[in-house]
């Protein structure tokens, strides 16, 4: 009997180590699948869609040829969109779902394009696709137009309501102009709250937003490839002009996610771009505001996202450099004296932003199955002389790894997970200092610096890192029934024993 013994003991052992290695790998993968999940903007907004999209975007002041195309919105405006003093055109694919009202000042040219501009990205969307969409009437002051086209380039003005002015192609009348995209007003509210707040309060921060007075200085901590920057203030001196914007201890790849709490909000600001490839990562996020500024003499860079559907924001900025969604009205004009040309460019937004849907494992994330080794009744009964296996025999459970608490949960768009990371954020006076060096993707030298004074004042293609899930699913299926297979094998050995 005692072969037989020992035979049983190296069995089980046998049983036992292909069972935690099982399970292990397993919750290994269970684990991957969740943590490496992010989402893009909601509707598949942000990248380009093709098209004919460039690999690299050409600098915000380009004015040669067209060479490229983006189809997807550059501009989505919830409520109305009004063009004032002597803003000049919008460039790429432009959805408003309320009206269109072009009303500039006296003395300024009478013309604002959309679609096209003389000088931006020069990336407009293909020819004979809708370069502006509005839902409802579409208004053009006497004596003005409004242009989607230049040259050989050109698009089609939709619109659902009623027609007053000149606009150029003659645009199309279509009551259901804006029917495919009305939910997205909604899903952008909901994901701007869901970016800004965990469970109603504000996302944990990676670093800190310290208002220097000339400056405000976003310090990130070096590491996490999603900066999160709460600030509570507005970007803009003391005494109310202009100030530099700068980051620091970003690194190379990483998405900026800066959440601009309160009702009312300025941006103004000089800056000049950012460091190379940060602007196609970077989100200004407005999740309560009812009243937004963007003034100033900057080249603003970065995407912006404004959720409150009851606000209204202004620009009044030379240029804005980036996706431009708002649920609430959007204002374009300059300031009331002099100046003029104020314009919104085409750029994409290629970041993973955190996760506004349910990230729990699906039916597709391995399961421990009816093959892991559990004792059956056509096992030998242990006679008196077997051994008893004892406590430190593991025993695999029934159940899957569940997410940790670092795991991003979430109850739909209205929430989402936290993201690691200390920091403070404050007004003026915000504590965190102004750390340098170290770490970097783009080093910590100032930048943007242009000078001056206060200046005149259907669906959509699904993007973002979601296949993650389906391989690591895949290995962990292949995981498991690779150890039920040993299991069998390791069996029939010792039966045949």
């Amino acid at each position: 009997m005692e072969p037989l013994s020992y035979e049983r003991r190296r069995d089980r052992r046998r049983l036992a180590l292909i069972a935690a290695s099982t399970v292990g790998a397993t919750a290994l993968v269970g684990v991957l699948a969740v943590t490496g999940h992010a989402d893009p903007l909601p509707g598949g907004l942000g990248p380009c869609k093709p098209g004919n999209c460039p690999t690299k975007y050409p600098d915000d002041n380009g004015s040669g040829a067209v060479t490229y195309r983006d189809n997807n919105i550059n501009v989505f405006v919830g409520g109305d969109f009004l063009v004032r003093e002597a803003a000049a055109e919008a460039e790429g694919k432009v959805v408003v779902l309320g009206g269109f009202d072009q009303n500039k000042r006296a003395g300024v040219s009478a013309v604002y394009n959309v679609g096209v501009a003389g000088v931006g990205s020069r990336v407009p969307p293909e020819n004979g696709t809708d370069f502006l969409t509005v839902g409802k009437n579409l208004t053009v002051a006497s004596g003005q137009r409004l242009l989607a086209e230049e040259g050989t380039t050109h698009g089609v003005v939709r619109y659902g309501g009623a027609l007053s002015g000149t606009v150029s192609p003659a645009p199309v009348h279509d009551t259901a102009a804006a029917d495919p995209y009305q939910a997205l007003r909604g899903q952008l509210t909901d994901a701007s709250r869901c970016y800004a707040y965990v469970n109603g309060a504000s996302r944990t921060p990676t670093g800190t937003a310290v208002n220097h007075d000339w400056e405000t200085l976003f310090t990130g901590d070096g590491t996490s490839s999603l900066q999160v920057f709460n600030v509570a203030f507005d970007l803009e001196s003391a005494r109310g002009g202009q100030q530099g914007i700068r980051f620091e201890k970003i690194p190379a790849g990483a998405t900026v996610l800066v959440n601009v709490l309160g009702a009312d909000r300025t941006v103004d600001s000089y800056i000049n771009q950012l460091p190379d490839g940060l602007r196609e990562r970077v989100l200004w996020n407005f999740p309560d505001a009812t009243k937004v500024k963007f003034e100033g003499t900057a080249q603003f860079a970065g995407s912006v996202l404004i959720g409150n559907q009851a606000g209204t924001t202004t620009v009044t900025m030379p240029g804005m450099n980036g996706r431009f969604f708002t649920a609430g009205n959007l204002t374009h004009a300059s300031e009331t004296s002099g100046g003029g040309g104020q314009e919104i460019h085409a750029y994409p937004f290629n970041g993973d932003l955190p996760s506004c849907t349910d990230p729990t494992p699906t039916p597709t994330d391995p399961t421990p199955t009816p093959t892991d080794p559990t004792p059956t009744p056509t096992d030998p009964t242990p006679t008196p002389t077997d051994p008893t296996p004892t406590p430190t025999d593991p025993t695999p459970t029934p159940t899957r790894p569940t997410p940790t608490p670092t795991d991003h949960t979430s109850g739909g768009w209205t929430d989402g997970g936290s993201t690691d990371g200390g920091g403070t954020t404050g007004g003026g006076s915000s504590t965190g200092g102004s750390s340098t060096g170290g770490d970097s993707g783009y080093g910590d030298n100032g930048y943007g610096d242009s000078g001056g004074d206060h200046g005149p004042h259907g669906e959509l293609s699904e993007t973002g890192a979601g296949t993650g899930k389906i391989v690591m699913g895949a290995t962990g299926v292949a995981l498991a029934v690779g150890g039920g297979a040993l299991v069998f094998v390791s069996r029939r050995r010792r039966r045949a024993s």
